[in-house]
């Protein structure tokens, strides 16, 4: 298998995608719905987004869970994603004898359909620009850190009036690394029901040993409903199903809510993206993905239990893998530096911008030299990838947290216990999803024995995290029987009871994130937030004024998980060896694929696929590829024609994609789909969905 390409030929093929500061080539970008990329489609593919266009597809599109994208594909709510993103909810609603991964699911009829325990999905409703409110809260001389503290209070405060006006959830997001701050407005739902899954063979056919690549042959999709009222959600909004799908070469649009890239990073900050953070989140990956294949491989029900962080743990470990490819190309980096030493000498040969702008690539190259000082601590106990994992610990964490901070002015509290943020928290806290002890001592464990290794078991920390005790026995103690957090009632007492009912609790997991790991996170964070994140917001704003300046402001931002426009048409690459690889896949393929690996897994296929070979149309497309510039959190996202109508359902990107987090190109590079109607003859032929399929063909109601 491989892994990713070599540096030279990663090297030929990223030289065209970085041109001077500002400027885009080809397909590139992750477009605002607000300002969308209208003068590149009129100009290349004599297509102009209307308005009506853009908030159609928009108000049909949904952000689904903690991290993946999806839409509405009926007028009863129907929800269209991924089946790996969809995965979680569909492993909380399995058990022992009922293996949804392994069996699939569909409801045959609407009362069939399974709650899940705690999914939550969010549509957005309006965008609005408030950069010059949340900037008004900083006042001339204020110091870096009190004025991001001040930007963070505004936003929460316009936040919390938006909310009052509307009854929307509200969320201001920060663009350009701190240039531009819009308030986007969601319509919310919490009650998702699980409508059908194939089974995760199908979806994930391939294993990690395909996993980005092309050609693939998967059924990654899933399909849940809305509901409101009890009811499935009525929509106006929704995307009608192309019957014919996309033809090589055909324009394509990518909808979705891709995570984090760092596009617009100095060279400095991606230096130390290079040597200090993907380095030690690839160190963190490896290391539990052995632990976990370990307990995996003890029985079936370990391996039923792990399947989610296994999943994740290859997904990731492999992506990272491809991006410090990328970081590690000395052709990508000169790029970079000759397009930042460009913007740079503009701003030197103006007095004026010199003055406003022209200190900011030095501070922000002085804050990561600190930031080296304590980044592994902080990313081990606060980051987002944080060691100290597992179900149980991150309720003790919310309880905790949600009491102290709804102690304080919602304007005073951390951003994601602000009134806005806190039914997600609370319906997480809540939910009745299955919790295993053999897995939460492990994931503990793990988190406890890194800390312990990559600070010493004599850091002051470390000996209070394990009291005397070794890494097993430690995580035994603390998620052990004494922990009464598995039961929900006992986690909805501790919240209502506030600060009080904490500093009482005796629970050992209360009281171990109450006294220890709370504490230093938290001084953590401060740091990192009045240290780090302070200056990247101040002298991100100022080197996109420069580049505004410079380029105009038709640029698209850093994605930041919240709803973006992709376009490009569907077209084939090459293989390392120059080959050409056509764009599209048929079942055919797969049957095919299957037998060249002897059908043992991950090459295996679900009985009725088997039993049912005769039923298909082999020649039906399956997978196929296109140039819509996607990352991580695009998983999910509908490929959608100049109509509007889908036409796939993007679930991965190819190996040459991987360096996008950083550079996009599209020699190579390409996103990955699942075809409309590979989807239709699956459903009509192998699970005989009929209904499922007529409401995804249903024509959209008259006008």
């Amino acid at each position: 298998m491989r892994l990713f390409r070599s540096a030279s030929t990663t090297a030929a093929l990223i030289v065209a995608a970085l041109l001077p500061a500002g400027a885009t080539t080809a397909d590139e970008g992750m477009w605002l719905f607000n300002k969308p990329p209208s003068k590149q489609l009129k100009n290349k593919y004599g297509f102009e987004p209307t308005s009506a266009w853009l908030e159609h597809l928009q108000r049909s599109c949904v952000r689904f869970g903690g991290g993946g994208s999806a839409s509405i594909v009926s007028a009863d709510g129907l929800v269209m994603t991924n089946h790996h993103v969809g995965h979680d909810a569909i492993e909380k609603l399995s058990t022992k004898d009922r293996n949804l991964l392994a069996t699939g699911f569909h409801a045959r009829t609407r009362a069939a359909e399974l709650r899940c325990p705690d999914t939550e999905v969010q549509i957005l409703w309006s965008i609005d620009d408030v950069t010059d409110r949340v900037n008004a809260a900083v006042k001339p001389d204020m110091p870096t850190a009190d004025a991001n503290t001040a930007r963070r209070k505004q936003m929460t405060l316009i936040e919390a009036e938006q909310e009052k006006k509307t009854g929307l959830k509200a969320e201001i997001v920060t663009l350009y690394h701190g240039a531009r701050y819009h308030l986007y407005t969601y319509k919310r739902y919490t009650d998702v029901r699980l409508v059908m899954a194939p089974e995760e063979q199908i979806a994930f056919f391939g294993g990690d040993t395909d996993n980005f690549e092309f050609p693939r042959f998967n059924l990654d999709v899933s399909f849940f409903r809305i509901y409101e009222n009890n009811r499935p959600l009525t929509c106006e909004h929704f995307l009608p199903w192309s019957r014919s799908g996309a033809a090589d070469g055909e324009l394509t649009f990518v909808l979705g809510h891709p995570g984090r890239t760092q596009r617009l990073f100095t060279l400095d900050h991606l230096r130390f993206l290079r040597d200090v953070e993907v380095p030690s989140i690839l160190r963190k990956l490896w290391r539990y993905e052995v632990i976990l294949q370990t307990f995996a491989a003890r029985s079936d029900e370990n391996a039923r239990m792990a399947n989610g962080d296994r999943r994740s743990v290859e997904n990731s470990r492999k992506a990272f893998s491809g991006i410090l490819a990328g970081l590690h190309d000395h052709v990508l980096m000169k790029k970079k530096a000759d397009d930042e030493a460009r913007v740079r000498a503009a701003v030197d040969a103006d007095p004026e911008h010199r003055r406003q702008w022209g200190d900011a690539w030095e501070r922000l190259s002085k804050a990561h030299e600190n930031y080296r000082t304590f980044y592994e601590r902080y990313a081990a106990l606060e980051g987002r990838r944080r060691v100290l994992r597992g179900d149980l610990l991150s309720i003790a964490q919310t309880v905790v947290r949600m009491a102290a901070e709804k102690s304080k002015p919602n304007a005073d509290r951390l951003r994601e216990y602000t009134d806005s943020e806190l039914p997600s928290r609370e319906l997480e806290l809540y939910s009745t999803a299955p919790i295993y002890p053999a897995l939460e001592v492990l994931r503990l464990q793990a988190g406890l024995s890194f800390l312990a290794e990559a600070f010493g078991y004599d850091d002051e920390f470390v000996r209070k995290a394990l009291a005397g005790m070794s890494p097993r026995q430690r995580a035994m103690q603390l998620v052990g029987h004494a922990s009464r957090l598995r039961d929900v009632a006992v986690r909805r007492e501790l919240a209502a009871g506030g600060t009080a009912a904490i500093a009482a609790s005796k629970d050992p997991l209360i009281r171990f994130v109450a006294d220890v790991l709370d504490p230093e996170a938290r001084r953590l964070r401060t740091r990192y937030e009045d240290e780090i994140e302070s200056v990247e917001r101040d002298c991100y704003a100022k080197i996109a004024a420069a580049r505004f300046a410079q380029f105009g402001e038709d640029l698209y931002p850093d994605a930041t998980f919240t709803l973006r426009l992709s376009f490009g048409p569907v077209r084939g690459c090459t293989d390392p060896d120059g080959r050409p690889i056509e764009p599209v896949t048929t079942f055919a393929g797969m049957y095919a694929r299957m037998q060249q690996r002897g059908g043992t897994y991950p090459f295996n296929l679900p009985p009725r696929w088997t039993e049912r070979r005769s039923k298909l149309d082999l020649d039906t497309p399956f997978n196929f590829i296109c140039t819509a510039d996607i990352i991580g959190g695009n998983s999910g996202s509908p490929v959608v024609n100049r109509a509007g109508e889908v036409v796939g359902l993007i679930f991965d990107g190819n190996i040459d994609s991987l360096v996008w987090d950083i550079a996009y190109d599209d020699r190579q590079g390409r996103a990955v789909a699942v075809d409309s109607r590979g989807i239709i003859e699956a459903l009509r032929k192998i699970y005989d969905a009929d209904a499922l399929v007529n409401e995804l063909l249903a024509p959209p109601p008259a006008n």
